[in-house]
């Protein structure tokens, strides 16, 4: 089938039907008219002019959107939302009179970007669940494998796998944290009108302030009862799109570092991501297996953190009680961050499901620094047996740094402990140093604080189900 036009690889590639579902035109706008009907039944429950038969009319055409004709109008009168009342007045010719009564653009915009948030936030978080589940169940069962630890990606003192995994996790129950602070601040904007002080329904009830609250309360009963900003502009306060971006930008930054790690590990042949019996690595070398849904993990995330600048840059941008420069960004910033969110939280489930460990390259690899690593306890053993401690240590560091050239300069085999038993001033055999290089002496707690990590705090954070989805509005 032919496809002349662009489509956002989020829409058609990368991200679930859940999410694209979420905002989507038919949810949305379908939004816009609950938000109008809510509007309308309240105003005829407060004694304004707005009938039965008005509402039921409104009610008979809910969701038969005719966007054609919404387009039409918009080509006319250049206003979105006045399209689409005009459209939905063309349905409904009884309740024309009444739709919008009383309210500015944002009534319905706002409202339904911020029930919308709550909704994406939900499927984000029953994702970020799943992706702690999974991390957990595979730090646990590899929580008792060695592997050599690396900073400044050097060889450094030995963890396990399972404890590396426990790192991760742990950057990701910190947005799961975060985010379930920040959920029950998103709140909905209420019926202000164009500066937010309601004026427009004081007026409509004659200069009643009690109904012009009571309008406001009945309205947010029927979206779920949720609680409405204290005081606003003419919009919500866009400082909380800035936070609510920030939020998922922090959640890239914790895939980033996962995807990445795995990526590093998958070149030392330790870690493999998920690869399919007919998967193809390359179109050139045939014998690739390429780290490629790793590497799509970060290409998203660092699209995601990016993301959070327009946010920050439109809240700082808001002039007194509204200007509408943040309307086109804000079309794009806030889909764009939650679908790339979701597709890059799909890749970490399905990687950490998939998760392949070697054991053995691990061990190669921690073999092979081992004699460097092990040399304190070199040390600590000959003086045991009555050598000089400073001698020891000059001893040791000469050979060590003898071999390590050996192993640079020629390619050769790391020939440390041969070169130790052959030093008579050092009273070890060399049976007896490589008793001392047992991996599991070297990883310290890491299996215990694996399991006291993934028992005591992972599990309790995601609860028994490990997917339990929050703040879900259905209107």
């Amino acid at each position: 089938m032919s496809k002349p036009y662009y489509q956002s690889p989020l829409e058609g590639r990368y991200a679930s039907d859940a999410m694209r579902r979420v905002f989507s035109p038919d949810h949305r706008y379908g939004l816009w008219r609950r938000l109008w009907l809510a509007l309308a039944e309240a105003e005829h429950e407060l004694g304004l002019p707005v009938t039965q038969a008005q509402l039921d009319e409104l009610r008979a055409h809910l969701d038969d959107i005719d966007y054609d004709a919404v387009r039409a109008h918009e080509e006319r009168v250049r206003h979105d939302v006045m399209a689409h009342v005009l459209a939905w007045g063309d349905q409904c010719p009884l309740a024309r009179p009444v739709i919008h009564l009383g309210a500015t653009s944002c009534y319905v915009t706002d409202n339904a970007d911020l029930l919308l948030l709550r909704q994406a936030l939900s499927l984000v978080r029953a994702k970020l669940c799943e992706a702690l589940r999974a991390l957990g169940d595979f730090a646990l069962k590899t929580k008792d494998i060695p592997a050599l630890g690396l900073t400044h990606l050097q060889a450094a003192q030995p963890v396990t796998v399972g404890r590396r995994a426990a790192c991760w996790a742990q950057d990701f129950l910190t947005d799961l944290a975060d985010l379930d602070a920040l959920l029950p601040s998103i709140r909905l904007l209420g019926c202000r009108g164009a500066t937010g002080t309601q004026a427009s329904f004081v007026a409509l009830f004659d200069g009643d302030a009690e109904k012009a609250q009571a309008l406001e309360a009945h309205i947010a009963q029927k979206l779920g009862g949720l609680p409405v900003f204290a005081v606003s502009g003419q919009t919500y306060p866009r400082k909380l799109d800035a936070r609510v971006l920030n939020l998922l930008s922090s959640l890239g930054i914790s895939a980033y570092r996962f995807a990445q790690d795995v990526r590093l590990l998958q070149a030392r042949g330790e870690l493999e991501e998920p690869f399919g019996a007919s998967q193809i690595g390359s179109s050139a070398m045939a014998y690739k297996r390429n780290p490629i849904r790793c590497e799509r993990i970060c290409s998203l995330s660092r699209h995601l953190t990016a993301l959070a600048q327009d946010a920050t840059a439109t809240a700082c941008a808001q002039w007194c009680e509204r200007t509408l420069d943040d309307s086109a960004n804000r079309r794009i910033a806030l889909p764009e961050a939650f679908l790339t969110t979701d597709a890059v939280l799909e890749l970490v489930v399905y990687v950490a499901r998939g998760l392949r460990v070697y054991p053995k390259m691990c061990e190669k690899n921690l073999r092979e620094a081992l004699p460097f690593i092990a040399t304190e306890d070199i040390l600590m053993e000959a003086v045991k047996r009555g050598g000089d401690r400073q001698s020891a240590h000059e001893r040791i560091r000469e050979h060590a740094q003898q071999a390590a050239l050996r192993v640079k300069e020629e390619g050769a085999d790391n020939d440390l402990l041969q070169r130790i038993a052959q030093d008579a001033t050092l009273p070890l055999t060399l049976d007896e140093l490589g008793a001392l290089l047992e991996p599991s002496k070297y990883v310290g707690l890491a299996p215990l604080q694996t399991e006291r990590f993934v028992q005591e705090m992972l599990r309790p954070a995601i609860g028994n189900d490990g997917c339990a989805a929050a703040g879900a509005i259905t209107i």
